[in-house]
């Protein structure tokens, strides 16, 4: 039934255009002056190290980080919250405070420097052990020059890569202790302080040392590096790893290997073949050799002990090597004593549990002796309402996720596997996980799908594929899950061709923001799938004389004496006509937007409309009608959301994600349904906004400047 009562006018949430907005902003100027690359950093929480350091030392005070206090709130919120057994007696003291001689580091920064201590972050520390392997990445994480002596003020600073960008981290180094010992990471000798000034920095990007509780160590490995990074359960080694592993290195990738504990009392247990248990290795060389007629498949592995090293077949003194050839011994160095040796293939698949592979991105390499990946990465959200459609099991809602298009030109050189085709890394990463832990939010359970593009779709960027197109094709991959953690990561081999990549969460309706990352060998064209903004709203020039003669008569009944509509009585006729329907649902017109139509219609500025433009209001209520209907897909008398961009483009409006989550904001009630006077005010609204435009853009250049009276009338209209 439907009700005359008058609609509230729904407030418009501006949220939704912000993020997106900023999300432009971050995005445009990344690309213009580089900001949160590699090579510029963007100041975390816009504190500045060189300025702050500077103030300190002019006031002569040490400085004390208001952004991340020393107090409870940083240590955590729940298993380390301020009434928490696990944090009596904790104090924050400053390294001068723990020993006579602090130093940021002694010598160079060491594996050894990482000892954990009572917080469960073994898979950071995996990933910060794994860092000082290689000095040229060590050295931008944790910037050098830094010491408690020359321009000492009681600040540090880090950079580390968070979803998307590189951002430098200041911390004070008030470090939570107790018993006057430090609390969490420390070194062994007691007296180099880098490594846990550099997991307060984490802590502090994380929201609380607590949020560093338990992960994996490839997203150590990917705030490290910015890489994109994919893992290796050794006792399920797919087919080719070993060319997979020659190719990698080959592009500059960090690789990594350890051998899993059972317990901590395994932890740096010594096999017999001289093997260290839950201890980064690296692996830095793979080669084939021959070896009496037979090619041998050789990894060369570095402890960064530099003592202990693997003493089975192929290590530096084993006779495998006397049936090579003296050249080729000689080529490969086999015998330097440097913590690095060789093993066979075969053997590192029994002897290792676990291979992590961290591809860099081009800006991280600066050797010209390898190759380098081709990257793209996209920032997108998942909206409830608009952009939040599950996975293919929810055909109603799916196609209104964000689409992300990839186009493969040329095939891999020297394939891993001799089949000739693209390599594709594609990496779905959620963000902000570890900040959102401290209120209670799980992660998403998300996923992929990518689709080959119709035939008729290809060589287009402008478009968004709906139910016709994806709900009958078979998806040509997809992600081997969908997974509650905060990156889910596949490697594909697919034929040259053009590709859509629906990022999603598993159930529909669930909010999020996410980075898509798409690594491939080759150079490949990569954008989102979005459509043109476009109207078509050109209407029949109707005069008074082509209005159907018993219109006039109707009009002559409801316009009273002066023959012209108010927006007070449009709202009474459109309240009264849809009153009589059943197959609609309305709470009635708000005189918004009946003054809404009238801006759009009223020719001569008398704020009323006339005869020959009620006549075009009703055609195009009547038009806009048959729209909604076709488009009320449950016959619930309303139009859902996910259903309003088909609905739109039918009416004539061609509108992207941004402006569909806008239009949900505004026009949708609180279970994402759009009832049929939201509806007309929603075209309405698009139509008058895509003709203010069209008359204010005089050189057709999609962009226009507006003085301030000018933005004032629009935003109030």
């Amino acid at each position: 039934m439907w009700t005359l009562s008058r609609s509230l006018t729904r407030p418009a949430q501006t949220s939704v255009m912000t993020s997106a907005a900023a999300a432009q902003v971050r995005r445009k100027a990344r690309e213009e002056d580089a900001v949160g690359s590699w090579i510029n950093a963007v100041p975390f929480n816009q504190q500045d190290f060189e300025q702050l350091r500077s103030e300190c030392l002019q006031s002569g005070s040490l400085f004390c980080d208001p952004t991340f206090p020393a107090d409870w709130d940083a240590l955590g919120y729940n298993q380390l919250g301020r009434h928490s057994s696990k944090t009596v007696g904790v104090e924050w003291k400053r390294p001068s405070e723990l020993c006579s001689d602090p130093q940021f580091t002694v010598d160079e920064a060491k594996r050894t420097d990482i000892c954990q201590g009572a917080l469960g972050d073994c898979w950071l520390l995996t990933a910060v052990a794994s860092l000082t392997l290689d000095p040229q990445i060590l050295s931008r994480v944790v910037p050098p020059g830094q010491s408690f002596t020359s321009q000492y003020a009681g600040i540090f600073h880090f950079q580390l890569w968070q979803y998307g960008e590189w951002v430098d981290v200041v911390v004070d180094d008030r470090l939570p202790t107790r018993d006057g010992k430090l609390l969490f990471v420390h070194s062994a000798e007691g007296r180099e302080f880098w490594s846990p000034l550099l997991e307060k920095a984490y802590a502090k990007v994380s929201s609380s040392y607590e949020a560093l509780t338990g992960g994996s160590s490839v997203e150590g490995f990917e705030d490290f590096t910015g890489g994109i990074a994919e893992s290796y359960d050794l006792k399920e080694a797919p087919p080719f790893l070993f060319n997979i592993m020659t190719k990698a290195l080959k592009l500059g990738s960090l690789l990594g290997c350890s051998i899993d504990i059972s317990s901590s009392y395994d932890t740096e247990a010594i096999t017999g073949q001289k093997l260290v248990k839950g201890h980064a290795y690296s692996v830095t060389a793979a080669e084939r050799v021959l070896r009496c007629g037979s090619s041998v498949e050789l990894l060369r592995i570095r402890n960064p002990w530099g003592q202990v090293e693997w003493t089975g077949a192929w290590s530096d003194e084993s006779t495998e090597w006397d049936d090579v050839e003296e050249e080729e011994r000689r080529k490969l160095d086999h015998s330097a004593d440097d913590g690095e040796f060789w093993m066979s293939y075969a053997d590192f698949l029994q002897q290792f549990s676990r291979l992590d592979i961290c591809n860099l991105t081009p800006d991280t390499l600066t050797s010209d002796e390898v190759g380098r990946w081709n990257c793209a990465e996209f920032e997108g959200v998942w909206r409830v309402g608009s952009t939040a459609g599950g996975c293919r099991n929810n055909a109603a809602t799916f196609c209104s996720n964000p689409q992300f298009l990839v186009r493969l030109q040329d095939v891999d050189d020297d394939p891993h596997d001799g089949e000739d085709g693209c390599t594709v890394l594609v990496g779905l990463m959620q963000k902000d996980t570890r900040r959102e832990r401290r209120f209670g939010r799980d992660l998403n359970t998300i996923g992929f799908t990518i689709y080959k593009v119709p035939d008729e779709f290809e060589g287009r960027s402008n478009v968004h594929l709906g139910p016709d197109v994806l709900l009958r094709t078979a998806a040509v991959a997809r992600s081997q899950n969908f997974i509650n953690l905060r990156e889910v990561f596949d490697r594909f081999k697919l034929p040259p061709g053009e590709y859509i990549i629906i990022p999603s969460t598993f159930d529909p309706h669930l909010k999020g923001s996410f980075i898509l990352r798409v690594f491939t060998e080759k150079e490949a064209h990569s954008s989102p799938m979005e459509e043109d903004l476009d109207a078509d709203i050109d209407e029949p020039d109707v005069g008074h004389n082509d209005v159907d003669p018993h219109f006039k008569r109707l009009f002559v009944q409801i316009s009273g004496n002066d023959s012209e509509i108010s927006a007070f009585e449009l709202q009474q006729i459109l309240d009264k006509v849809v009153a009589q329907r059943s197959d609609v649902k309305t709470n009635g017109f708000s005189l918004q937007t009946c003054r809404s139509i009238i801006s759009l219609l009223d020719m001569d500025g008398d704020t009323k409309l006339g005869l020959v433009e009620f006549h075009t209001l009703w055609t195009k209520i009547q038009r806009y009608l048959e729209v909604f209907k076709g488009h009320d897909s449950d016959s619930s008398g309303t139009v859902s959301s996910h259903e309003m961009r088909a609905a739109l483009a039918e009416a004539g409006f061609q509108v992207n994600s941004a402006v569909i989550q806008e239009v949900v904001g505004r026009f949708a009630d609180s279970s994402f349904a759009i009832d049929f006077d939201s509806f007309i005010g929603c075209l309405i609204r698009l139509e008058l906004l895509f003709r203010v435009f069209r008359t204010l853009d005089k050189k057709n250049r999609g962009q226009i400047e507006l003085d301030l009276q000018q933005w004032l009338c629009l935003a109030i209209n």
